[in-house]
């Protein structure tokens, strides 16, 4: 477990995971290739340094108005990603692991 916490501190890390995985996720469009999610997962992986640990229903509405002030997003809006960044901010804030224990 706290192999899995000091490897969610660290963006390479994290990117490796998401590259080799993005394809596995349900909104991942097969025309479409890894920098395309990339700004997404990025984003919710940095966030969190900001907004801390809450779930993502309490989150979403300042990475929502956050989204647009990005620098790294590209040319994605945010119904286009935010799946993206949930996913990430999910797996940084340990709320994919909640999930499957339930």
């Amino acid at each position: 477990m706290a192999d899995t916490n000091r490897t969610r501190t660290d963006w390479s890390t994290e990117e490796s995971f998401w590259r080799e995985n993005y394809r596995t996720r349900p909104y991942a469009d097969a025309n479409r290739n890894f920098d395309y999610y990339r700004p997404g997962y990025k984003y919710g992986f940095e966030s969190r340094s900001r907004l801390g640990d809450r779930p993502w229903n309490e989150a979403e509405p300042e990475l929502r108005s956050g989204w647009d002030r990005y620098e790294g997003r590209g040319e994605s809006k945010w119904e286009e990603i935010k799946d993206t960044v949930k996913d990430a901010w999910e797996r940084v804030t340990g709320r994919d692991e909640d999930r499957t224990r339930r």
